[in-house]
């Protein structure tokens, strides 16, 4: 009666603490994002600044210039992007009208079809309401805020480093290799996963663009990225994006076959992006499973919004190797993983192919 009553007392803290942290992790979401940001972008542009550092320059230098060459390439790709968001952004009355235009005509053969009225048909001021103002302003000014801080964290925490990991030194108990294991481990995962997913996002980006091109697209090189960027996002990002570049084309042409077109292309890529691009590139550093995942997006998104639906994959993928490294929440570790033999098979394919690829311009 005792152990039982020990095992309900344990679940009921466990539940409290849950509940505790999603809280502090919702109200503190405007000091915790950028501090989550900073330190995932810090193991990211780590090896970049240690690298500079090797070469003599100061560690306050190497960090400055490691932000600077970062910054300016955002910067690079969102000035080439302004003048499609400026045309996009002017087109959108004759997109409205479009929109209005096609729902009234497929609501019309709706009603003809099944012998209903004519009354109540929508407009797209009926269903697209006006947007608060002081909301609005408010949102804006704390992603600028948030902007601002990120950088700042990211300085602080590669130029503190030493002293960082000092005080983990001293914390551990068992002559510091677990708790320094461990932080290789995350960092490893950190790494990957950020870097992995830059270059996916790159290649993601270039393949969509093309297909756009060739399918006529207005501002392909914008709809391209926007793609790529909502590829972060696994399984969400990927029908959100699909369905709004698919619903553009479909208003701004006269035939059906653009719309389909641009459907099957976007699924291509998919295709080509799960199944080649992403297990090439990141491989099986964050190897959660998918029920896994798709929780972390909900959960992330309904405490942080966008950056939680992000942010808690490789969130997850820490979690797992924390539990993994304790031996009561091992099977935790293991619920949270992947063991689909099909994801190394794959990814060993590859790799053997990469090898015989090297040997063969070796021996020639």
């Amino acid at each position: 009666m005792s152990t039982s009553l020990n095992r309900i007392q344990k679940t009921a803290y466990s539940m409290i603490i849950f509940v505790l942290a999603v809280l502090i992790l919702k109200m503190g979401s405007v000091i915790i994002i950028p501090l989550v940001w900073g330190v995932f972008f810090s193991f990211a542009l780590y090896p970049i600044s240690n690298w500079l550092e090797e070469r003599r320059f100061p560690r306050g230098l190497a960090i400055t210039l490691t932000l600077v060459l970062v910054t300016s390439l955002v910067i690079t790709v969102l000035y080439f992007l302004t003048d499609q968001v400026l045309g996009l952004i002017s087109d959108i009355p004759e997109i409205k009208l479009a929109f209005e235009t096609k729902v009234n005509i497929y609501l019309g053969e709706f009603r003809n079809y099944f012998g209903l009225g004519t009354d109540g048909f929508l407009s797209t001021d009926d269903l697209l309401k006006k947007q608060n103002v002081e909301s609005a302003i408010f949102e804006t000014g704390r992603s600028l805020v948030l902007l601002g801080v990120i950088p700042l964290f990211i300085f602080l925490m590669l130029f503190y480093k030493d002293f960082f990991m000092e005080f983990l030194k001293r914390r551990s108990k068992d002559g510091n290799t677990s708790i320094l294991n461990w932080i290789k481990e995350s960092g490893s995962v950190i790494q990957s996963y950020l870097l992995g997913m830059l270059m996916v996002t790159g290649i993601v980006s270039l393949i969509s663009g093309f297909a756009f091109y060739l399918l006529g697209i207005k501002y392909f090189m914008l709809f391209a990225v926007f793609i790529a960027v909502m590829n972060l996002i696994p399984y969400v990002g990927v029908i959100f994006s699909s369905l709004l570049v698919v619903l553009y084309v479909l208003l701004t042409t006269d035939t059906i076959f653009y719309p389909l077109a641009t459907l099957f292309l976007l699924w291509l890529i998919q295709l080509i992006e799960n199944n080649l691009i992403t297990p090439f590139v990141v491989g099986a550093k964050v190897r959660v499973n998918a029920f896994a995942v798709i929780l972390a997006i909900l959960i992330g998104a309904y405490i942080w919004g966008v950056s939680g639906m992000i942010l808690f994959i490789p969130m997850v993928g820490i979690l797992k190797i924390t539990f993994e490294r304790i031996p009561a929440l091992a099977p935790y570790g293991f619920l949270l993983g992947d063991n689909n033999q099909v994801h190394e098979k794959r990814e060993n394919f590859w790799k053997l192919l990469v090898k015989k690829v090297k040997s063969k311009k070796e021996v020639n």
